[in-house]
């Protein structure tokens, strides 16, 4: 049986899949498929993930947003989004801290602080 997150009290997590975030021609020795079942496995029940096109972010894939619950968002938690994130720890990071609350809930782990980016300007 899935369980599946309550969207008024998850995190939403995004997932840039598109024109450089998750290609093997821009970065081929990941297996990008497989990071998005990892993500889609491991915060199950905990939040709800996005597959999206490209966010525009491109000179900064893989790009992964990681959107507070609603009750959070509300408090003042603000999305956080993830650059180069491109191997198995900070994949593990990201669904850690999503099963932890995510923002305004949990702290970013350390391991992430150094890919947080703004939000592109369109």
């Amino acid at each position: 049986m899935t369980v599946v997150a309550d969207p008024a009290t998850s995190p939403t997590v995004t997932v840039c899949r598109d024109c450089c975030c998750g290609t093997p021609r821009k970065h081929p020795d990941v297996d990008h498929d497989a990071q998005v079942e990892a993500l889609r496995d491991g915060v199950a029940g905990f939040g709800r993930l996005i597959v999206s096109q490209c966010l525009l972010a491109c000179e900064r894939s893989n790009v992964i947003v990681v959107a507070p619950a609603p009750a959070q968002r509300k408090a003042g938690a603000k999305p956080v989004w993830l650059n180069e994130i491109l191997d198995w720890d900070l994949t593990d990071a990201v669904i850690d801290w999503v099963r932890a609350g995510g923002p305004g809930r949990a702290p970013l782990p350390e391991m992430l602080a150094p890919h947080v980016g703004e939000r592109p300007v369109y």
